[in-house]
């Protein structure tokens, strides 16, 4: 294919051994529960099949977020990126919400993108929630920056939170404004918006052990911009 071992080796990042997101469940307002746990190596390429019908829907910016969270799915297998997680929210094994970051520093992580299959129960907020938890309780970060690229995302995020404006610093995304999660942020939100309860019993986790794709994707109201 034209290049060695060698030379593949010198191009890949030294990624560095990240503490393990212990698997959580949240009971849902239906009633459903949905097991909350980091995507395996091998369930990655399931992942951009779950991603890659949204990357031509423009309705609630789903195009943008999506081509973007394909290609730095795509950069993990490729191991073109550095120090990423990804995490999944799967009811009955069927990816209803996808969440993903990066640690850039001890002090500092990166919140890159969440996007969500199954609507309406609050999956992704509770899932983004849950990447919070990540960085300030298992990585034990100073501060998170995110952007919004969608007007849902900016209320269910940067709202909700109450993040901190930093616009004079810019995130690995681009030019949207930032906002930091700091660790006053999140365990003032903590007890109103974290959910789930650990360990996960045996039985729901044999369950969601070998994830599937959405049965589903979002019907989405047309609207203009």
């Amino acid at each position: 294919m034209g290049y060695t071992y060698d030379l593949e080796m010198k191009i890949r990042p030294a990624c560095r051994e990240m503490p393990p997101y212990p698997p959580k469940y949240i009971t849902l307002a239906t009633g459903e529960k949905m097991v909350a746990r980091e995507v395996r190596k091998e369930e990655l390429p399931l992942i951009l099949e779950v991603i890659e019908p949204l990357i031509k829907v423009p309705e609630d910016y789903y195009d943008i977020v999506a081509v973007r969270f394909y290609a730095e799915v795509l950069s993990m297998i490729r191991h073109r990126i550095v120090d990423e997680y990804l995490f999944v929210g799967a009811i009955d094994s069927e990816v209803a919400t996808i969440v993903n970051g990066r640690m850039v520093n001890d002090d500092l992580g990166m919140s890159l993108h969440t996007i969500t299959v199954k609507r309406g129960l609050r999956c992704g907020a509770l899932m983004f929630a849950s990447k919070m938890e990540y960085h300030m309780e298992y990585l034990n970060q100073k501060e998170i920056y995110l952007v919004a690229e969608s007007p849902i995302g900016f209320r269910r995020f940067m709202v909700e939170w109450q993040l901190e404006p930093r616009f004079e610093e810019r995130h690995e995304l681009g030019g949207v404004p930032t906002y930091v999660m700091t660790r006053k942020c999140y365990f003032d939100a903590k007890p109103r918006l974290l959910a789930g309860v650990r360990p996960v019993p045996e039985d729901l986790l044999a369950k969601n052990y070998n994830l599937t794709l959405p049965k589903e994707y979002p019907q989405l109201p047309r609207w203009h911009r």
